[in-house]
């Protein structure tokens, strides 16, 4: 067993504690020193108001003498103006209903032309037959704990300035972005003889640049080049990327008869301009349309893109297969080919992106996938571009939160023969 080293405690009569000597002398002190000298201030008033007996706390707090308000002030005398309205309009009516009133925040007046902010509680006394005839008030120095208050509601206010800027930066940041965006878009689809077009962008987020981009223009000799893809990534960057490949294709465009070599181009600028250990890379869908009296043919080609849809005049909805064809900008010796098909009356061609096939459905959150697309698409078939991309509108609407990826669709079709006449 451990024993305590040095001097045991020493035992005090009736097991009181030992009070050295300057201890007792405070102990002693008469009750009305330690009303006087309170850490706060107390005083007395007559019920209607006169002050009677006040400490000297209080009167120090204030810069006044006992002569000066002992008999000749009442204590909403020491009160600033708005403090005499709250006492006479709310305080004192509810301490005589009540009998007791605590912790109200008021201002005091100070000698100095000053306010002290102060809490109070007053208590009503009653004589020897229950008859009110004093009122009794403590008053706490509230001058920390308004301070407190003060640079509290200051915060609060900086918060909530700071809010509203940052809500401002954000809407600036929304409109510059939805500029932006709308730059990497062509801002109206150009008429394609014999051939009816429409197309839609969804945005995922208002404050974050998508990579998804379609465009469809003319060549000259009754041919138009149209193409839909989607940039690795998001915001500046991606935006970046996209540019460089909508100016690529289009220019690769005039200067080759063939999607495949279209897409080679592409992928030889992607490779070339970010050859410093940062690539980037995208899928795209490239083709010409042509229209040549009843005919109306469509070739193609694709680098790593989710296949097009081809909605037939008989119902029935299609993927038009395209093979080969591997992410644009990944690999030196990409290889694409070009594939070829026609568009009937009532036929329309739907591109789009991936956000459509990977937006989450049900409560599992599965991909909705190119099975359900191709299903949707039948039930819709046949529709013109206009009411194909109008039903799509509202199947990613559907999506909800679901749809969390920028989606982009184009549709090309040819009319039908009774729309035509």
């Amino acid at each position: 067993m451990m024993r305590r080293s040095g001097p045991a405690p020493q035992a005090h009569g009736g097991g009181q504690p030992h009070v050295d000597a300057d201890v007792t002398a405070l102990l002693e002190d008469s009750t009305e020193e330690l009303y006087e000298s309170a850490p706060c201030g107390y005083l007395s008033t007559l019920m209607e108001g006169t002050i009677v007996k006040i400490n000297k706390t209080l009167l120090d707090w204030l810069g006044l003498s006992r002569e000066e308000v002992v008999g000749r002030r009442h204590f909403s005398d020491l009160l600033t103006v708005g403090g005499q309205l709250y006492h006479e309009t709310h305080y004192a009516p509810l301490l005589r209903m009540k009998g007791q009133v605590g912790g109200i925040a008021l201002d005091m007046k100070v000698a100095d032309g000053s306010r002290l902010p102060v809490l109070i509680t007053s208590t009503v006394k009653r004589g020897a037959e229950g008859r009110p005839v004093l009122i009794r008030t403590t008053v706490f120095d509230a001058t920390d704990r308004r301070s407190y208050e003060t640079e509290l509601l200051r915060a609060r206010r900086a918060a909530e300035e700071a809010r509203r800027q940052a809500e401002a930066d954000r809407e600036q940041l929304r409109e510059a972005l939805a500029v932006l965006q709308q730059s990497l878009l062509p801002a109206s689809l150009p008429t394609v003889p014999g051939v009816e077009s429409a197309a839609y962008y969804h945005t995922a987020s208002s404050i974050e640049l998508g990579g998804d981009f379609y465009d469809l223009f003319p060549l000259g000799d009754k041919r138009f080049a149209f193409f839909l893809g989607d940039v690795c990534g998001k915001g500046p960057r991606a935006a970046a990327v996209t540019s460089l490949v909508r100016y690529t294709l289009r220019t690769a465009a005039l200067h080759h008869a063939d999607p495949e070599a279209v897409l080679s181009t592409l992928n030889a600028a992607l490779l070339e301009r970010y050859a410093d250990g940062d690539p980037r890379y995208c899928t795209a869908v490239f083709g010409i349309v042509e229209s040549g009296g009843e005919t109306v043919t469509v070739r193609l080609a694709s680098g790593g893109h989710p296949p097009t849809l081809i909605l037939r005049a008989d119902g029935q909805a299609e993927y038009l297969p395209t093979p080969g064809g591997v992410l644009i900008g990944a690999f030196p010796q990409a290889s694409f080919t070009t594939v070829r098909t026609a568009l009937h009356p009532g036929d329309t061609l739907l591109l789009y992106t991936d956000g459509l096939t990977e937006a989450r459905t049900g409560e599992t959150g599965d991909l909705y996938g190119y099975d359900a697309l191709q299903s949707f698409a039948t039930e819709i078939a046949p529709a013109h571009p206009r009411s194909v991309i109008d039903a799509f509108i509202g199947l990613l609407t559907d999506f909800g939160d679901g749809l969390d990826d920028d989606t982009a669709l184009l549709a090309l079709g040819r009319p039908r023969l009774s729309d035509a006449a």
